[in-house]
């Protein structure tokens, strides 16, 4: 079921390219001078609309659904497929500052990594973080809050099953057609199953992305994570590749995006591909990630 997810979202990206290429792309010679002004102030929407999507904190509401495909897991080469719908909503408070909530509630599919066969399907831990921003940001744009994760996973291997709370902080800046920066968390468990092992986990994003022209991009976008709590001088004996205080997911690589149109429905379409440079024993060493993100633009009050 999980793979049908992954399937699904291809094929509706491919679809949306498919439908969208002819209309962004046609030149504006072919058009009355009229409709060429308004084609050229429609790709500069485009554009603008592109940067705002590679801004965590912008004024801009963003349903992604967001497919990662963990491929090689254990010893029989199985694939994890999660699925994360994760709503960014920004809220203004105060003439000075804005409220960004981000929501990331997954659906997982988690293979049996010691059979060639079975598994859980179900819903993971959601993960909300708040970030308060400046409302009218300088070169240099910010946002910092907490970062939580609820143990609404509907099994246990689904989930940590222990309630965390820790400090978010994103930066970024945006020098012409260049978007660059990174967010970061580290939360700890605070309640809980006495069952479950303490929480202390560190996630870190760095995000490089190159604009080029009709909403495409190159872009990287991999995701850093540590367990501070694995107890990593014990496991080294047994001849993995964790290293003294935390077990290390490093991976590396990109891909390339659209921010495009579907009718009157602006889309921002990814497909990436990542490599686990280092990584848990038996866990997956590379891994794809598909992406179509709603988009809802709002103007900022004076």
């Amino acid at each position: 079921m999980a793979r049908s997810w992954m399937v699904e979202l291809l094929r509706a990206a491919l679809f949306l390219c498919a439908v969208t290429l002819p209309a962004q792309d046609a030149p504006a010679s072919s058009a009355p001078s009229g409709h060429a002004v308004s084609a050229q102030a429609a790709t500069s929407g485009v554009n603008d609309l592109a940067k705002a999507t590679q801004n965590p904190v912008a004024s801009l509401i963003s349903v992604p659904f967001q497919n990662n495909s963990n491929f090689a897991v254990g010893p029989y080469n199985r694939t994890q497929d999660v699925l994360n719908i994760q709503p960014v909503i920004p809220a203004r408070i105060s003439d000075k500052w804005m409220l960004i909530s981000r929501i990331i509630q997954p659906i997982v599919w988690q293979p049996t990594a010691s059979a060639p066969t079975g598994g859980e399907y179900g819903f993971g831990d959601m993960n909300p973080t708040f970030f308060l921003s400046p409302a009218k940001p300088g070169k240099v744009i910010w946002g910092a809050g907490p970062a939580m994760v609820f143990p609404t996973a509907t099994s246990t291997s689904l989930g940590q099953g222990k309630l965390s709370f820790g400090p978010s902080l994103v930066v970024l800046v945006q020098p012409g057609h260049w978007t660059l920066g990174f967010l970061t968390n580290n939360v700890w468990s605070v309640a809980g199953s006495s069952h479950r092992p303490f929480v202390n986990q560190l996630l870190l994003q760095y995000f490089i992305t190159y604009n080029l022209k009709k909403g495409w991009n190159i872009n990287s976008g991999p995701i850093i994570t540590a367990n501070w709590h694995d107890k990593a001088s014990g496991d080294a004996a047994d001849g993995d590749d964790t290293t003294p205080g935390g077990k290390w997911t490093i991976p590396f690589g990109g891909g390339i995006g659209r921010v495009t149109r579907f009718g009157p429905q602006p889309v921002n379409l990814s497909a990436n591909f990542y490599g686990n440079a280092v990584h848990p024993p038996n866990a997956s060493s590379w891994g794809m990630r598909l992406q179509i993100a709603l988009l809802y633009p709002r103007k900022p009050r004076g």
